[in-house]
């Protein structure tokens, strides 16, 4: 059987919202030539702890660890836009990524 994806996991019962995110959000608009993964990576992670969206963050903040990013940059982004998208969304942005982290030193 073949490993399911995680909108599979995450969306099962939702095959068409599986099937948008797949094939729209991961195989065109993740690999349009514009941005690196990087960058989208630093994007997404962003825009996420701004918006307080802290169930999708940690999937991403291991997407962008695995994309290039190191802890210590993602950690200046997230301290960066305390100032613009609140101090809540930062630390809650930053426990996530401390977390992580420790996971992958583990």
């Amino acid at each position: 059987m073949a490993k399911q994806s995680a909108a599979q996991e995450l969306v099962g019962i939702a095959p068409k919202l599986v099937e948008l995110t797949n094939e729209v959000l991961f195989q065109d608009v993740w690999e349009r030539p514009g941005l690196s993964a990087r960058d989208r990576s630093l994007v997404t992670v962003s825009v996420l702890a701004a918006l307080y969206r802290s169930e999708q963050l940690p999937y991403h903040l291991g997407v962008a660890l695995e994309n290039g990013l190191t802890v210590e940059e993602l950690a200046e982004a997230i301290t960066h836009l305390a100032f613009y998208a609140g101090w809540p969304n930062a630390m809650t942005a930053i426990t996530l990524l401390k977390k992580i982290a420790d996971e992958r030193s583990a």
